[in-house]
């Protein structure tokens, strides 16, 4: 909703320079900057903060010549990393949006590790989706994969924070306690309902619905909740469902009408929209089934509440769908194919790749087809590659979604594949490698080898809803910005002033392509400079 101030007079409950909603990694920076350029700054977060971020593997991606990428020996230059990121980002930026992100990268890490985030120099010696305890320096893209290392050399940028198991909170709460220790005030538990403007259009607060003053023990039970739908609810839909709605119970009960006023503007950092089933379904159908990476806050109700107020969303078809295939790293040899029994993309590629090709290519069809002696070395590879959580998600796979047979052609034909298609394909696969060719699918030489030995086992990765082996997925889409200070545009492409956005509820580096550590590092880059823009308008608004 969008109100116009004019309608009636306005009564404030809170008066604040910049109000910031939606506290997770962009929302935590964008009020680090703000407070450093001396604003009042108030955060709101519907639920407990932390957003996505926190619920992350905490991977940051940045490179160019970072700390710990000298620390660890690792050679990037600036030049390399645009090179690499200029084909994943394709046009979701400007180039020389993307050049700014490049070069302030080592930065970046320095002013993170600055405020308590913790990252270190250990390289993982093996291409992986996500590194165990023993590493947080990493191939976190597709750097080693054929079409990306034929314009640039491969390097590792995947900056895991520091912590076991997936770190994103080791991001999200040290920026939150330096956010808090700076004086940003944080009001958990307020929803925003609508926009407030002037006369003249500008942004100067919000409507919101808040728990503050409900009996502490129902807070208490509020946030209790909220946190258990965060995660394990990520894991279990059911669960989260049934939290969700509880918690909207005891929000129509207890929760009260407040208006926040913003002297500066109010800054929109309040996620994507993985959670809104409508939405997914009206802009991208495909992508309906998946596991949402988020929290139930990721509803997209900021996107509208910005559009309402005349701003511009794009790419809200766009949405990041992730199907790994590693660990265990042999799997990397395997192939890829489809009904046809044809491959459809170089193995080596980053899930996120391969699971848009599923959905956009292959009707979210898909598998992965082992012989014999490569499931033997996956499985041995399998307790010293994974963490917990890739275990089980590998294990499940092996055990719920395999096919075997001893014959390429009874196995193409147990699992619906063409066995003709199948057979060519692996014969084209072994040929190019006994007469030393490129692959067909340009698969570097060090990941293919022959598939011979049977039995053979076709692993079903296709895209589709099912508890044991879901495609986690988020969404890219958001509010077009501007690139310079993240103002929201309007449909004339001119600022609504007063009125900004950040991380996953705006257009970013990542709204085109991702790959792992690109959404929190444009978190922090659009965060930051939506923060430093907001607290440059003070002269432009009196008291």
């Amino acid at each position: 909703m969008f109100h116009h101030a004019e309608e009636v007079e306005m009564m404030w409950d809170t008066t604040t320079d910049v109000l910031i909603v939606g506290f997770g990694a962009a929302g935590a920076c964008a009020a680090l900057e703000a407070r450093a350029a001396g604003a009042d700054v108030l955060a709101v977060d519907r639920f407990n903060g932390g957003g996505a971020t926190e619920l992350s593997g905490g991977i940051v991606y940045a490179g160019g010549g970072t700390r710990i990428q000298r620390e660890a020996g690792i050679d990037d230059s600036p030049d390399a990393m645009y090179t690499y990121l200029a084909r994943e980002v394709g046009d979701a930026v400007r180039p020389e949006t993307l050049r700014s992100f490049v070069d302030s990268s080592p930065e970046m890490i320095d002013w993170l590790m600055d405020h308590g985030v913790p990252f270190e120099a250990s390289v993982c010696p093996y291409k992986t989706s996500y590194p165990d305890n023993r590493y947080y320096l990493y191939y976190s893209g597709s750097e080693c994969s054929g079409e990306f290392r034929a314009l640039t050399p491969p390097v590792q940028r995947g900056h895991r924070a520091k912590g076991r198991g997936a770190s994103g909170k080791m991001i999200y709460q040290p920026l939150a306690r330096a956010a808090l220790d700076a004086g940003v005030r944080f009001q958990r538990h307020t929803r925003v309902l609508a926009l407030e403007s002037d006369t003249d259009g500008r942004i100067i607060g919000v409507r919101a619905r808040s728990m503050s003053s409900a009996p502490l023990a129902v807070r208490k039970r509020f946030a209790a909740m909220a946190a258990v739908a965060a995660k394990p609810g990520i894991y279990y839909p059911p669960l989260r469902r049934l939290l969700e709605h509880r918690l909207d119970r005891l929000e129509r009960r207890y929760a009260r009408e407040v208006r926040i006023r913003a002297r500066r503007g109010v800054i929109l950092c309040a996620g994507g929209y993985v959670a809104n089933q409508h939405l997914l379904a009206r802009h991208a159908p495909g992508y309906t089934g998946g596991l949402a990476l988020g929290t139930t806050g990721d509803d997209g109700s900021a996107i509208e509440l910005a559009v309402a107020a005349g701003a511009v969303a794009d790419r809200m078809d766009n949405v990041s769908a992730w199907r790994f295939i590693a660990p265990p790293s042999a799997f990397y040899s395997g192939l890829l194919v489809n009904e046809k029994g044809h491959r459809f993309i170089d193995e080596t590629r980053y899930g996120a790749a391969v699971g848009n090709a599923l959905v956009r290519g292959q009707g979210g069809k898909g598998w992965l087809l082992v012989d014999a002696e490569l499931m033997r070395r996956a499985r041995e590879q399998l307790a010293g590659e994974a963490i917990w959580f890739q275990r089980l998600q590998a294990e499940s796979l092996l055990r719920t979604s395999a096919i075997r047979a001893d014959t390429l052609h009874d196995v193409a034909r147990r699992a619906g594949i063409c066995p003709d298609g199948l057979t060519a394909t692996i014969q084209a696969h072994n040929e190019a490698i006994a007469r030393d060719e490129p692959d067909p699918m340009n698969k570097p030489r060090e990941f293919t080898r022959p598939l011979a030995t049977g039995p053979f086992t076709l692993l079903d990765v296709s895209v589709r809803p099912k508890l044991t082996n879901p495609c986690p997925m988020f969404t890219l889409g958001g509010l077009i910005v501007d690139e310079t200070t993240g103002a929201v545009q309007s449909a004339t492409h001119e600022p609504i002033p007063g009125l900004y956005a950040a991380g996953r509820t705006a257009i970013g580096i990542c709204s085109e392509s991702y790959v792992s550590g690109l959404s929190i590092a444009d978190c922090v880059y659009s965060g930051r400079r939506a923060g430093r823009a907001v607290s440059n308008r003070l002269a432009e608004i009196g008291d």
